[in-house]
């Protein structure tokens, strides 16, 4: 990868494995699908202000308009809606080791629909130290949390509906700028999470206490604005196979937040497996 594609991957790196630390965070005040609309909220709200800034054109004619839309529900929606519901029965580490499996997904459906995006020997043994990796570090973790089998289930729903968009997004999306694909469907998921707030979970909130609100202003600048436009600009540069190792990076931010803020331990396990999970990711994107 070139400097910008390698500096783009880790800030999303860091942008999404932060996430589940500030999910935690913000779960203690706000209710799941709540949280949700807070994040989305504000994501689109500073999307549409830069796409305003640049002027960028949205698309014309039902044609350029489903494949967005279709993101947002199968991209954003749907996963972050059942993962955060999730993450209030699963541990922090877990949830984020869990989602890990991304690139097992995407280097499937990759192989069956995408001409121009094969591994070869060296990168697909990469990939299988990095799940050798994520697995030590779900070994190092499962025995000590709380969690449950909806918590383990909806992120690995959500990890093959993100492999899935980020295929579909590959061979859809041609002719929009990466502002465009990202405010489109945030703000279409954030209307559909707002509309079906008021239902399932009443009376709604906002997050009033300070680390709550400030999980909030993460989640909605760092991880739905900035991380969606870097998504949406790795696939285009690097493909979806190559983006989607930034989840093998999760379990050591996630793991990593909780050892510096909830006291957890770092040990052999931790420090083996993360060593495996970054080894992974040099030999997959040396191209």
């Amino acid at each position: 990868m070139k400097q910008k594609e390698i500096l783009a991957f880790a800030a999303l790196s860091l942008a999404w494995g932060g996430a589940f630390y500030w999910i935690k965070v913000a779960l203690e005040q706000l209710q799941p699908v709540t949280l949700v609309a807070w994040r989305l909220l504000l994501g689109a709200v500073l999307l549409g202000v830069t796409a305003w800034l640049k002027r960028a054109a949205l698309p014309r004619g039902w044609a350029q308009w489903w494949p967005l839309l279709a993101l947002g529900l199968i991209n954003i929606a749907i996963p972050l809606v059942i993962t955060t519901s999730g993450q209030q029965y699963i541990d922090t580490g877990v949830a984020s080791i869990v989602l890990s499996t991304v690139p097992l997904f995407t280097v499937i459906l990759a192989y069956f629909t995408l001409k121009d995006d094969k591994l070869d020997t060296w990168q697909l043994a990469g990939l299988l130290v990095g799940f050798a990796g994520v697995v030590l570090l779900l070994l190092r973790d499962v025995g000590g949390g709380q969690s449950t089998w909806w918590g383990y289930t909806s992120h690995l729903i959500a990890a093959l509906l993100y492999a899935a968009s980020a295929v579909f997004a590959r061979k859809a999306l041609h002719g929009h700028s990466v502002i465009v694909q990202a405010l489109v469907p945030t703000a279409f998921s954030g209307a559909l999470v707002w509309a079906a707030a008021p239902f399932v979970e009443s009376p709604l909130q906002a997050p009033t206490q300070l680390m709550p609100l400030i999980g909030i202003l993460f989640l909605g600048a760092a991880s739905s604005y900035l991380g969606y436009m870097l998504y949406y600009y790795l696939i285009r540069a690097i493909g979806p196979a190559r983006m989607s190792m930034t989840t093998y990076t999760f379990p050591l931010v996630g793991i990593l937040l909780g050892v510096l803020f909830l006291n957890e331990a770092l040990d052999a396990y931790l420090l083996l497996g993360g060593a495996l999970v970054l080894s992974s990711v040099f030999v997959v994107n040396r191209g």
